[in-house]
């Protein structure tokens, strides 16, 4: 499988991960880095689902799950905007709590922009992070991301306006 470590592996979404992806996404600790803002129903993931299989060139975005290598769920990775054209995509991920600081999020990330650069063909990936969010500044920069500017009060929160970083990776 192109997709795996001796850590983990990333797979492809399955009709048996509705409930994963339902504690997932209602999961309000990651709503501000997900924009979310409302609760997910399972008839909605459901539908999400019977459509996860669809070409990434006609949906523009990809979803994997993260799994040990003891096919446990942790977490997903995510591709968005892609732009076969321009050669980009925008990437995020998501790690249940009790997986994080194990060194599952870098094994993904590099998993994933392995795939990225030699599958897809992209000439770039980026995301943006909020200023607080020091982990996964942290996670991104390592895996060779630079920041290439900050945008300004830019998410809001409970606690006021935040500014969040542009993240970018060139593939050289």
């Amino acid at each position: 499988m192109f997709l795996k470590s001796d850590l983990l592996y990333l797979r492809a979404l399955e009709k048996s991960d509705l409930e994963f992806l339902y504690q997932l996404e209602n999961n309000t600790t990651i709503w501000q880095v997900s924009n979310t803002v409302t609760p997910f129903s399972k008839e909605v993931l459901q539908l999400y689902l019977d459509q996860a299989s669809a070409d990434i060139y006609t949906v523009k975005q990809l979803r994997l799950i993260i799994c040990t290598t003891g096919h446990q769920r942790i977490g997903v990775i995510d591709l968005y905007d892609f732009d076969p054209f321009h050669g980009r995509a925008g990437v995020g991920i998501v790690i249940q709590e009790k997986f994080r600081q194990m060194q599952f999020a870098s094994g993904a990330l590099t998993l994933f922009l392995n795939y990225c650069q030699h599958i897809l063909l992209l000439h770039q990936v980026y995301c943006t992070i909020a200023d607080t969010n020091l982990p996964s500044l942290k996670l991104f920069r390592q895996a060779g991301f630079a920041s290439v500017g900050t945008r300004k009060q830019w998410l809001k929160t409970a606690s006021g306006w935040e500014d969040v970083q542009e993240l970018q990776k060139i593939f050289s």
